[in-house]
């Protein structure tokens, strides 16, 4: 459906978000950059301010084009290679919230499927760049392949170029201060390992994931330990296990708790991820409130416990380390008053 426009009150209403063909009368010239931007990192936010800051001396509409799923997860799936389908850093709602952060205005997102893998490159550009998005100015990365075969290079754009009216530039590796390539393999990786505070770096905020509180099966509550329960957007979620995180959106600030990310193999035999909270000493309604998990720390890894009551004892002492931890922190160190629709 053209065009889709998340309806949580929390998108950023600066930009417009369309999923698959742009309808005709959505369509006017713009600058565009086509990546995944898994994660919206240091790197990306660099090469999209560049991007914004091109379309406003052009007179032209900052326009992101990616694509769902990612190229690689398609491929994996149609060669039965779940292997090799990458984690996901984020989901749409921290997406949508990250690329707007930037000046973006525009958010087209393209479903990765057989007949766009088979596409000519030539089509590609002529059909999809020219015709459907009318760009003007073009910002790919200098190892950008596309169409039939990854056929389509930088070259190619560059040789259609002036025939079809249209300005590329290729965009190179942004690197830390140290020297070191920022990229959303480097984020997957420090996140795997449990890196964060690296993580963070790379980012240029706190990793975090935002969602609806869904109810579960309460057992939590019946452990004695009721937690928020969220969906993972992705179920190849970046990073698992136990983590001492912030919560915001429950109250004016932000409140400290424990989190569990993973598939729960003590209770659970189907695999699927999901994140759960216990907010340290909270004790109202959160069912259906909009809220945010920021990742400070990682306790351990997700185990899988011989009955419920070694759950229960690792559960308590993971609540002990996490009050510790808050408890270090030196005054003001928490993050400042912030609402779950300022960032999610």
């Amino acid at each position: 459906m053209n065009p889709s426009v998340p309806k949580s009150s929390a998108q950023p209403p600066s930009l417009q978000l369309f999923r698959g063909p742009l309808p005709v009368t959505a369509r006017q010239p713009c600058a565009l950059a086509i990546g995944n931007f898994d994660g919206v990192h240091l790197g990306h936010q660099t090469i999209l301010r560049h991007l914004c800051q091109e379309a406003a001396a052009r007179g032209l509409v900052p326009t992101v084009m990616t694509f769902e799923p990612h190229p690689r997860a398609f491929f994996a799936r149609k060669h039965r290679r779940p292997e090799l389908s990458p984690t996901r850093l984020t989901g749409l709602r921290d997406q949508v919230d990250a690329f707007a952060q930037t000046g973006i205005e525009r958010l087209v997102i393209e479903r990765f499927n057989e007949k766009l893998a088979e596409l000519p490159a030539e089509t590609f550009i002529r059909k999809l760049l020219i015709e459907q998005m009318q760009v003007k100015w073009l910002l790919v990365g200098d190892d950008f392949r596309f169409g039939a075969h990854r056929g389509g290079d930088i070259t190619l754009l560059r040789r259609m170029a002036p025939e079809l009216g249209y300005e590329v530039q290729a965009m190179s590796s942004i690197t830390d201060p140290h020297g070191q390539r920022i990229s959303s393999s480097a984020i997957r990786h420090a996140l795997a390992s449990g890196q964060l505070a690296l993580a963070t770096q790379l980012l240029g905020r706190p990793y975090s994931i935002s969602g609806h509180v869904a109810h579960g099966r309460k057992l939590g509550r019946s452990l004695g330990f009721p937690t928020l329960n969220l969906r993972v957007p992705h179920q190849r979620p970046a990073l698992s296990g136990i983590f001492t995180v912030w919560v915001h959106g429950l109250a004016e600030h932000p409140l400290p708790g424990v989190a569990s990310l993973g598939v729960r193999p003590t209770i659970e035999a189907n695999g699927r991820a999901i994140l759960e909270v216990h907010v340290l000493d909270y004790h109202g309604d959160a069912y259906g409130k909009l809220v945010r998990v920021e990742f400070l720390e990682k306790s351990r890894d997700e185990l899988k416990f011989t009955d419920l009551d070694s759950l229960q004892r690792a559960i308590a002492n993971d609540i002990v380390l996490a009050r510790r931890f808050f408890a270090s922190l030196p005054p003001g160190a928490r993050p400042p008053a912030i609402s779950a629709t300022d960032r999610i």
